[in-house]
């Protein structure tokens, strides 16, 4: 069993608000706009780091991350990109792939559908293509999302379970 920390959009924000929230999970993945290689660095001191870029990140985060991942935790194939959109709203990238037959690689079809960008939080079973679509909203401050939030839940066996929404107050400046 692995316990997995989601966030996305942190737009170059690592602070003690996200580090609190990092104790106990075995992996942390980030769904795109990271902001800055100090986030990656301070990210992965705590546990492994999977990650997509977003269209905020430079060439060096873009170099390091890619657009797309397909990978097989716990049994659960996920695929992660940022800007991926939601059951019957989704991306063209994100279509293309979801419908190509390109997950042949993974040993079981993609159960797990990952993407940041909107700064929504979301949480929304697809019934067409069978899996579950999350989107961890922003956990960074830039942008017009009144809370920060980010997603924590398990993986075992094949199963996503025990999903907690962490919602972190977002002070603005005055």
């Amino acid at each position: 069993m692995k316990r997995i920390i989601l966030l996305s959009d942190t737009h170059g924000l690592f602070d003690d608000a996200i580090e609190r929230h990092i104790d106990g999970c075995d992996e942390i993945w980030h769904a795109g706009d990271i902001g800055s290689l100090s986030v990656v660095n301070r990210l992965s001191q705590f546990a492994p780091l999977r990650a997509v870029h977003g269209n905020i990140d430079d060439a060096v985060i873009r170099h390091q991350f890619p657009q797309f991942q397909l990978f097989s935790c716990e049994g659960v194939a996920v695929m992660m990109t940022h800007i991926g959109g939601y059951p019957g709203k989704y991306s063209h990238e994100a279509y293309n792939k979801i419908t190509n037959s390109g997950f042949l690689n993974l040993p079981a079809k993609v159960k797990l559908f990952v993407c940041g960008h909107s700064h929504i939080l979301r949480v929304i079973y697809d019934k067409h293509f069978d899996f579950l679509t999350l989107n961890p909203g922003a956990v960074g401050v830039e942008g017009f999302h009144q809370v920060r939030t980010l997603l924590k839940f398990s993986l075992d066996d094949g199963n996503i379970s025990d999903l907690d929404v962490v919602n972190i107050p977002r002070v603005f400046k005055t």
